[in-house]
């Protein structure tokens, strides 16, 4: 079986929006998303800016008593999915409940409760951890309250591959649609890790921009002036069904998923392989799957970190595979809005290409004022541009050296 799947529903909690078209709206304009971070003292670390929720309203989507159980992370998710099933129209019920399942990513999971519980333990003892500590720290407890939410009975699983989750969840979702496993999916990627230890941590590893100055201008994919990524937020939740069911509905659909590579790096913790041969080899296995020729490919979602490897490797990348095509195929970061969700990050940025598809508009690079003579290719800078897209592809690069690409395709009406 080798069916056919789209995209019929999106739901965004991002740091430019609450919400699919309040983040469109911000992305286009060009609005960056990044501030001070307001959840914690900052003043003895080397970073003080992140790109946060603003204005997420948990009550909105939880009633308070499971707000209180529930971690930040697992809030986004329950509210993006909720945003996305309402877009998407799909109605689980008794007869379809064991065919639609969940599949999402997260990086880090519950980070804060860790942290929370870690000085409770150390000032008053093992007695007073709380019995939800276990439930509220997991990554997999997101799908697992979408799938309680919603009532998603069919497969459930949760993606833990740093900033490649996201994309490894979707295009797992749709591996597991093509091949007769689900007739949908919900899928994509959260994380929220805004906390003292993960700030420690990627400073520790010099990953963050420390331009705390000029905030909105810290994420700067592609120029030559970064300096480090910014620590993002949020979720993105598509619903993935088959086309003959959407169709069969009149569902609209935003885009087909028509390609899906991975591929591992082999090579070091947390730098890319030289000259990206990994992504290289991960954009070549998704045009492979979905069975095109790399001249085909009219736009791409970058990782695109900020970071000085990333950004030179990926754009290395992107020429080894697309040969002379390479300085014409827009490609856009749009971390220099939302900086880097992480385990968040793919599922974002697939609902941005699919939107792309959908609305005929490339989001921009900003902050792209002093290109990198090593990042030569159409980065879209600063403005955003007008124009139909039918095959576009986006890119996530995580540490430990995993990779993963996906193809999505205009789909006819």
């Amino acid at each position: 079986m080798d069916r056919r799947v789209v995209i019929t529903g999106l739901g965004l909690i991002t740091p430019i929006g609450i919400g699919v078209d309040e983040s469109w709206i911000s992305l286009c304009a060009g609005k960056s998303g990044i501030g001070e971070i307001t959840r914690f003292d900052t003043s003895k670390f080397d970073t003080k800016i992140a790109g946060e929720v603003k204005d997420f309203r948990v009550e909105d989507f939880l009633t308070k008593k499971e707000a209180k159980r529930t971690q930040l992370f697992i809030s986004y998710a329950v509210a993006s999915t909720r945003m996305a099933m309402e877009d998407s129209g799909l109605q689980i019920n008794s007869k379809n409940e064991n065919r639609v399942g969940v599949l999402t990513g997260c990086g880090l999971g519950g980070l804060q409760i860790l942290e929370e519980t870690s000085r409770t333990l150390e000032k008053k003892g093992p007695k007073r951890i709380t019995p939800f500590f276990i439930p509220m720290m997991i990554g997999n407890m997101a799908p697992g309250m979408i799938s309680i939410y919603f009532g998603a009975k069919g497969p459930n699983a949760s993606v833990a591959t740093a900033c490649a989750a996201g994309t490894h969840a979707i295009g797992d979702a749709y591996n597991i649609i093509k091949r007769g496993a689900a007739d949908a999916m919900i899928t994509g990627g959260i994380e929220s890790v805004i906390t003292p230890t993960c700030l420690a941590g990627f400073n520790a590893m010099r990953a963050l921009s420390t331009r705390n100055d000029a905030p909105e201008k810290a994420s700067r994919p592609f120029d030559k002036d970064r300096d480090g990524f910014v620590i993002g937020e949020g979720c993105g939740i598509l619903i993935l069904e088959t086309l003959e069911a959407a169709k069969e509905r009149g569902a609209h659909i935003y885009a087909e998923i028509c390609g899906y590579g991975m591929s591992g790096d082999g090579f070091h913790m947390t730098a890319p392989s030289p000259e990206g041969e990994g992504a290289a080899r991960c954009m070549a296995a998704a045009l492979v799957d979905a069975n095109l020729s790399y001249k085909a490919i009219e736009y791409i979602n970058a990782h695109g970190t900020s970071t000085p490897l990333n950004d030179i490797y990926e754009t290395m990348a992107i020429k080894s595979v697309f040969k002379d095509k390479a300085p014409s195929i827009p490609i856009s970061s749009t971390k220099s809005m939302t900086g880097h969700l992480l385990g968040g990050a793919g599922g974002v940025e697939t609902v941005f290409t699919a939107l792309t598809i959908s609305k005929g508009i490339i989001p921009p690079t900003i902050n792209l004022d002093n290109p990198d003579e090593k990042c030569d290719l159409d980065y879209v800078p600063n403005t955003c541009r007008k124009t139909e897209v039918e095959f576009a592809m986006t890119n996530s690069f995580g540490f430990g050296g995993t990779n993963a690409v996906l193809i999505l395709k205009k789909c006819p009406h």
